[in-house]
């Protein structure tokens, strides 16, 4: 499981391309066919992989996880995964509005910092993401005041205030594209559809090192905490 996690996570198995088949992973690495299986298993429980027709297990398509891109940080040092790319848009300093304040733990109104950006993956735009810093985070990382994207804003920041991540919260939603994203995201029309997916980063000491709002086509509802380490 860990080596195709890896295989997965550092780009070196593209989405689309196929796993080998369970009596293959049998053969090579001496494990029964069940061991083979809860592998595989796990690997679609955390959204690398998928079934597929005709083809067996292949890496799966669309944007990774948070958790996902935790361990690509951690086996490559970088967060991103091969073909993806981050370019800043925004950054600033802004109130913190009814999303942000409370998941943030301040005041709304608060001024926090704000770093807005694009992830492309070859070259296509695929989701929005602003991110959202309370004053003693950029103090301890001065680095997110600046309009450069490392694509590891977070693994950043738990190491500089000495805490390693530990849970996301993520809670999704649906709602209208405004005309900043639809541009952003190359999407048409009036009446277009996005998911919102509103992320708190928590470290293990307790604190929130980071409040994102990631945006993406489509319309997916659902609520999740996924653990990080």
């Amino acid at each position: 499981m860990d080596h195709f996690r890896r295989l997965i996570t550092s780009g070196e198995l593209r989405p689309g391309e196929r796993l080998p088949i369970v009596r293959e992973v049998r053969g090579t690495w001496n494990v029964s066919v069940a061991t083979a299986t809860r592998a595989y298993n796990t690997l679609r429980a955390e959204g690398l992989t998928h079934a597929s027709t005709g083809a067996g297990t292949v890496v799966a398509t669309g944007s990774p996880t948070i958790a996902t891109r935790v361990r690509t940080d951690a086996s490559t040092g970088r967060a991103l995964g091969r073909g993806e790319e981050s370019r800043i848009i925004e950054i600033g300093i802004t109130g913190a509005d009814e999303t942000v304040a409370p998941r943030l733990g301040v005041e709304q109104g608060t001024p926090v910092h704000v770093r807005r950006r694009v992830v492309s993956r070859e070259g296509v735009p695929v989701h929005t993401s602003s991110s959202f810093y309370t004053a003693d985070v950029v103090a301890a990382v001065p680095e997110l005041a600046e309009p450069v994207s490392t694509g590891r804003s977070r693994e950043l920041a738990a190491e500089r205030l000495g805490s390693p991540q530990d849970r996301v919260v993520e809670e999704v939603t649906s709602r209208l594209a405004t005309d900043p994203e639809k541009d952003a995201l190359g999407l048409r029309g009036p009446g277009v559809i996005v998911t919102q997916v509103v992320r708190t980063v928590c470290l293990e000491d307790g604190r929130i090192v980071e409040v994102a709002v990631k945006v993406v086509s489509g319309s997916t509802v659902q609520s999740w905490s996924t653990p990080l380490r």
